[in-house]
């Protein structure tokens, strides 16, 4: 090898140890030859043409070189058409990762709940007034004859009831810490033979004659009461003028059965019923949900008050609660009552279940939008107005009374619904549901009681001696 060639072989193996840097991706590689960068879409091997329609530079291959607003480029394939690209996560997805939505999802719930027991604990437990309680009967200790008596009598409250209410263990009884209020039926010959029952020298408990004595005349068709049962008060042990009342009950189930809660003025000061009010805390009808007017799912409450029995303000505030997915006899229920000089409510297992409310802001007799005169031209007077309150009749002593009535003739069970056995205006009406026994009796059997787990009354501070 000539001198020449050595020399140049050395100069080429020096030009083999030397390690070009690579530039800088802002050292642009395809820069024109004055320094300055080629804009995009000029990107070809003659730096003159557009991007579009042009080939690849010479070594790039099928890819293409973007300027990033920094002067920076990166590469991106033509070989891989835009949108085609594989997400195999699209396809196939972790099964944890449900969890990410279900956990937090579940823990917001969770929190609502949480919160809202809290708020509805912290309601429930509110109080507008402090109290004195005046009766704590949960029957753990029997009958106490010093605060409830059994009502003796045949009347029915003028609503025509079938039952004479007695004072027997059969109708009204403590059974393992539960009072009982059960309805049975009357002896077959009292009523099937001409007998006359008289209550009057066997403690009857009622004002009128027709309240003590009943009469069976085979002749015309009228009978005596055709079923007994019982009807309980506190008239003698605990009443309240203002205050609060909850009894913890469980409703009977049978047909034609009438239970209900409620009380009475302890003296009538401004009159005969209805002058003096009445408060149903709780009233329903022993039928099945089926029954046209609502069974023992419906609960209702009301407040009667009027200047006589033909005009009854009743229907100003009379309200229906039915019971969630169940009824009122498959279970213990709260029937409460809170009333004040302002308002009186009634509600359901908790205060924040009302039924019935009436604010007190308006005199009875204008709410109650009574006519001027009755049906025969007489005019109506109002019997509150001296008072100069607009809680009257509403502030009295009112007593509690509890009772399983049956039947009736005021229309509390309408004519011709569900199989109504009589006809409320005809005088034969107890004996056509007497007939009708094997109908209505073999509903009572399984349920057909009313049972009373407790019974708490308070009364408001600064009222009747309480100062708490």
């Amino acid at each position: 090898m000539s001198d020449e060639a050595r020399s140049s072989a050395r100069a080429g193996a020096a030009d083999l140890d030397t390690i070009t840097p690579i530039p800088h991706l802002s050292d642009n590689p395809f820069a024109s030859s004055n320094n300055s960068p080629t804009p995009v879409g000029s990107l070809t091997d003659s730096g003159s043409n557009s991007w579009a329609g042009s080939r690849p530079v010479s070594g790039v291959g099928l890819s293409t070189g973007v300027l990033l607003p920094n002067g920076d480029r990166y590469f991106r394939s033509r070989r891989v058409p835009k949108g085609t690209l594989e997400k195999p996560w699209l396809k196939k997805k972790d099964p944890r990762e449900k969890w990410t939505t279900i956990i937090p999802c579940a823990g917001l719930v969770l929190g609502l709940i949480v919160c809202g027991l809290l708020i509805w604990d912290g309601l429930r437990t509110v109080s507008n007034f402090k109290y004195c309680q005046v009766l704590d009967e949960n029957f753990s200790g029997g009958w106490d004859d010093s605060v409830w008596t059994k009502e003796v009598e045949v009347g029915g409250f003028g609503n025509g009831q079938f039952e004479e209410t007695t004072d027997t263990d059969e109708n009204v009884f403590v059974e393992n810490g539960i009072l009982y209020i059960k309805p049975t039926l009357q002896s077959a010959d009292l009523v099937e033979n001409d007998n006359i029952v008289d209550l009057r020298d066997n403690g009857c408990t009622g004002t009128k004659w027709s309240d003590c004595m009943s009469v069976t005349n085979t002749t015309n068709g009228t009978i005596v009461n055709p079923v007994r049962s019982g009807r309980i008060n506190t008239k003698n042990g605990a009443s309240i003028m203002y205050g609060r009342v909850e009894v913890v009950a469980q409703l009977p189930a049978g047909d034609w059965l009438w239970p209900a809660i409620w009380m009475l003025p302890t003296n009538n000061t401004y009159g005969e019923w209805p002058k003096s009010g009445e408060i149903d805390i709780m009233e329903s009808r022993g039928n099945n949900y089926t029954y046209g007017q609502g069974g023992n799912n419906i609960v209702s409450s009301a407040l009667h008050f009027g200047p006589n029995k033909e005009n009854d303000g009743w229907w100003r505030n009379n309200v229906k609660r039915k019971a969630n997915h169940a009824t009122y006899a498959q279970g213990y229920h709260t029937y409460g009552v809170e009333w004040s000089e302002k308002y009186i409510f009634t509600y359901i297992d908790t205060r924040l279940l009302q039924v019935m409310y009436t604010h007190f802001k308006d005199p009875f007799w204008q709410y109650g939008q009574f006519p001027l005169s009755d049906s025969n031209g007489t005019r109506l007077r109002d019997p509150w107005s001296w008072t100069g309150s607009k809680s009257t009749p509403f502030d009295q002593d009112f007593y509690l009374i509890i009772n399983v009535a049956v039947g009736g003739t005021n229309g509390w069970f309408k004519d011709g619904k569900s199989g109504k056995p009589w006809i409320d205006d005809v005088h034969d009406a107890r004996l056509d549901f007497y007939n009708a026994q094997n109908q209505w009796l073999p509903t009572w059997m399984e349920n057909g009681q009313m049972k009373i787990k407790s019974v708490k009354m308070w009364q408001q501070s600064g009222y009747n001696g309480c100062e708490a």
